[in-house]
């Protein structure tokens, strides 16, 4: 993956050539530096010794890179069917009813020269504990083919189905977490429009919570049930016990005592601290407020607690979705402050905690909507899919606050500087948790599949955040 800003001055090259001059995963990304002609031009006169030397050293910087990583958890706020950019984080005062429509008001944020919608109070605020993409692209503008690129970093209509990024965690982090909770959870629903586990299989499917974490008992499916209260689960676990002769009769046998390990892992999930991650009702009045007696905002609440208790990726779905072709002030007025006001919250409450540094927090749709409003029939006032510009908000996780990376045209349609594409993105993200994106992965082909691939095989890239890391 190249780090050059400049998308003129990038080079498509062969796996091997890449791997030559020392892309490999993350030290192609740190000591490769900017990867552009001149240097190119400049190895071709370099021996082989001295390739294979600047390659070894390529590889103990990746080692020594990998070991940094900070990210121990992810939350990511995945507003599907894709929220205005205009509407929200990259505000254009002065384009007219046309491209702004009803919202026309603007507040600046605690960081000088940051403005974003009227509609974000709160997270105004918070300005400084997160920074916005405003260049975001791929120009996908398909629901299930642009929630693939954003989740997996890969073109969709290849021979295999890539897993998307909260797989990659779990499979990466499977011998780090040792906790009760699956090690990907999605509430409520499962995020993509595609299987988020790709190739990797069941093992690596998320965890779909299921219920209403702002219910008086939030049900978990398979953890939280309805009508069955705590004891009389337990009852039926102590008569499982009295009858279960043949368990006792056979306790050495190593089949049964892995049975036996698996069976009381459930216990602890369903009875024990597992289940008390999910148990709200533990938290102060007062927070469960500030975070907003809503879905979404319990939602926040329930995925800083799973942090605690170390679960490596956390995906939220916005419960209502952001398709907004009709109907789209109305829905933006109704959502856009349940959003401000949870993700507002959920970043000052990591940052109080202390987690917020080893947590990385992200929040876009697959893509944005329209940067000029469809007033006609059938739409009425509605912003259609966009996938040639929109923006993403990144925080903690070694991401720094405060900062606007890339911008777009004065109407917000096209991308002005430093395009991120989503092997960019999601490359960061990988870099920062100490993930080596070039490392293979396995597959039922057989086939050379790797966490991204290599520029030269198609994939689109303008350099890593470096600017905010």
């Amino acid at each position: 993956m190249s780090t050059d800003h400049n998308a003129d001055n990038l080079e498509r090259v062969s796996r091997r050539e890449a791997m030559r001059r020392g892309a490999l995963g993350v030290a192609g990304m740190i000591a490769g530096g900017a990867c552009g002609s001149r240097i190119f031009a400049a190895e071709a006169g370099k021996t082989p010794e001295q390739k294979a030397a600047e390659e070894k050293a390529a590889k103990e910087a990746a080692a020594k890179t990998v070991a940094k990583g900070k990210v121990k958890s992810v939350i990511q706020v995945f507003l599907w069917g894709g929220m205005s950019h205009n509407d929200t984080w990259d505000p254009k005062p002065g384009t007219g009813y046309d491209y702004l429509g009803e919202f026309d008001k603007f507040i600046p944020t605690n960081v000088d020269g940051i403005q974003v919608s009227a509609l974000f109070p709160q997270l105004a605020k918070q300005a400084d504990k997160y920074s916005l993409i405003r260049s975001m692209t791929h120009g996908n503008d398909g629901h299930e083919t642009a929630a693939y690129l954003m989740q997996t970093g890969h073109k969709p209509g290849g021979q295999l189905a890539y897993p998307s990024i909260g797989a990659i965690f779990t499979y990466f982090k499977r011998e780090e977490y040792k906790g009760l909770l699956p090690p990907y959870v999605v509430m409520t629903q499962a995020a993509g429009r595609f299987s988020e586990e790709g190739f990797l299989g069941p093992a690596y499917k998320p965890f779909a919570t299921g219920g209403d974490p702002n219910a008086d008992r939030f049900e978990v499916q398979g953890i939280v049930n309805r009508g069955i209260d705590d004891a009389r689960q337990k009852a039926r676990r102590e008569l499982v016990d009295k009858v279960n002769t043949m368990g006792f009769g056979l306790s050495t046998v190593p089949e049964m005592s892995a049975a036996e390990e698996a069976r009381q892992k459930a216990y602890g999930l369903i009875l024990g601290k597992g289940k008390e991650v999910f148990n709200l009702e533990n938290e102060p009045t007062e927070l469960r407020n500030r975070y907003g007696r809503n879905t979404f905002g319990q939602e926040c609440l329930a995925a800083r607690r799973m942090v605690e208790a170390g679960v490596p990726y956390i995906t939220i779905s916005f419960p209502g979705g952001w398709d907004t072709h009709s109907n789209h002030f109305a829905t933006m007025r109704r959502q856009c402050p349940w959003l401000d006001q949870g993700l507002a919250t959920l970043l000052s409450d990591l940052k109080d905690r202390g987690l917020l540094d080893s947590t990385l927090v992200w929040c876009t749709g697959e893509f944005g909507r329209t940067p000029k409003v469809s007033w006609e029939p059938p739409w009425n006032g509605g912003r259609h899919h966009y996938g040639k510009v929109f923006t993403v908000l990144v925080a903690g996780g070694g991401f720094k606050g405060g900062h606007v990376v890339g911008s777009t045209d004065a109407k917000g349609e096209q991308v002005k500087d430093r395009p991120v594409y989503p092997a960019d993105l999601l490359g960061s993200f990988y870099l920062l948790a100490g993930i080596d994106a070039n490392a293979t992965l396995p597959n039922p082909l057989g086939l050379d599949s790797r966490v991204l691939d290599a520029q030269g095989e198609g994939m689109q890239s303008a350099g890593l955040l470096r600017e905010i890391m």
